[in-house]
């Protein structure tokens, strides 16, 4: 029997990874950045769980000093919770160049960082190491690809290495094992009506609960250095059951910061087909979405992540209408985030300010390469 719909499944079954695989997010769409950051954070949360050797190197290029980046409130978070876990290194200046702007510095800076990934990658020290913008820095030839190539075609096995930027060459994305294109839709009415603090992030690709998971540490990591509560709460549909994807690293925001993450999920522990849906998923939907609304209304969150939120609506399980009402109302400085696939576009899309769709060129597990916890799950 055919069935054609969206539905989440359980990663509890799915047997374990060894090898590592190389990862890379491009282009032009926000979320490149923290999708690594939640992978990052499902890493972690991982090997608390199982007293596991998780070491992480976030190396990032062309983000030198002087200069504030939207992912350090969330790297900010990471260190302060897994200080012993979280190794950063920065490299380059902090100005925006173009090929006729490069300096001698800006060679130097991208072979010290270059240098640094090198040892760390025959270390044997880290688990994950995120090359956060060397995309573009070998885009502007600062460094040679095939020597990157060279390196991560002889890095060690059980190594993850998370590749983001805009522009990845070509022969970069022939050896990943992992392609996810961040495409950036533009909403005219969100922008004619000054609409701010709504993102989506969707589509078939990798990238979309763990970008939510970054915005979720970013949120904590911006209230930690303002001295602020900066109170997050993820409200999860579709998924009732348990071995869920962020499960690992939800866990590990809610024991480092008990007092500023709340999580909610509801659904059951089944796909939901479209066609087949069951009374008991209708009423779960409507649940979360209760909880949902009452938290939007409230004011008493900063972030709410809204995640499967659209395959939900268009499994018809939910109303659209009430949920651009809600998101119309919702308080202006509470920033919503919202994910999941989805056939039919909600009318809520046209509120985004920023809408990514995560487009997907390749994935291992299409080749029948069995998923990694931590990491897929």
């Amino acid at each position: 029997m055919t069935r054609t719909g969206i539905g989440i499944r359980t990663a509890s079954k799915r047997p374990e990874r060894m090898a590592g695989q190389i990862h890379v997010y491009d282009g032009v769409g926000k979320g490149k950045s923290q999708a690594a950051l939640g992978v990052v954070l499902r890493s972690i949360g991982l090997g608390i769980n199982t007293d596991a050797d998780t070491r992480v190197l976030l190396l990032r290029f062309l983000k030198g000093p002087g200069r504030s980046y939207d992912e350090d409130a969330a790297i900010e978070a990471l260190k302060c919770a897994f200080p012993h876990l979280i190794d950063q290194v920065r490299t380059g200046r902090a100005e925006f160049f173009g090929h006729d702007e490069i300096t001698r510095f800006d060679r130097s800076e991208a072979v010290r960082g270059w240098d640094v990934a090198k040892g760390a990658i025959a270390s044997g020290l880290y688990s994950v190491i995120v090359l956060d913008e060397l995309n573009p820095v070998l885009d502007l030839g600062l460094l040679a690809v095939e020597e990157v190539i060279n390196t991560l075609n002889h890095k060690p096995e059980e190594l993850e290495v998370i590749i983001t930027g805009r522009a990845a060459p070509q022969a970069l994305l022939d050896i990943a094992d992992l392609h996810s294109e961040m495409k950036p839709h533009h909403h005219p009415i969100a922008q004619e009506q000054g609409i701010e603090g709504i993102e989506i992030y969707t589509g078939a690709g990798k990238g979309k609960s763990t970008s939510a998971l970054g915005k979720a540490l970013q949120a904590i990591g911006r209230g930690i250095s303002q001295d602020q509560s900066h109170r997050v709460l993820i409200m999860q549909w579709l998924k009732g059951g348990s071995g869920y994807t962020e499960d690992a690293a939800i866990a590990a925001l809610q024991q480092s910061y008990p007092s500023l993450v709340d999580h909610q999920r509801c659904g059951g522990d089944a796909i939901v087909w479209r066609g087949q849906q069951k009374e008991l998923d209708y009423v779960e939907a409507e649940r979360g979405w209760e909880i949902a609304r009452s938290a939007i209304a409230s004011g008493l969150y900063k972030t709410i992540i809204l995640d499967e939120l659209n395959p939900t609506v268009d499994l018809e399980l939910l109303d659209e209408r009430p949920i651009v009402e809600a998101l119309l109302r919702k308080p202006r400085d509470t920033q919503i985030i919202i994910t999941g696939r989805c056939l039919n576009t909600p009318a809520y899309f046209n509120l985004a300010s920023v809408h990514s769709e995560m487009v997907c060129h390749k994935h291992y597990a299409d080749r029948g390469v069995d998923l990694k916890r931590g990491v897929d799950f």
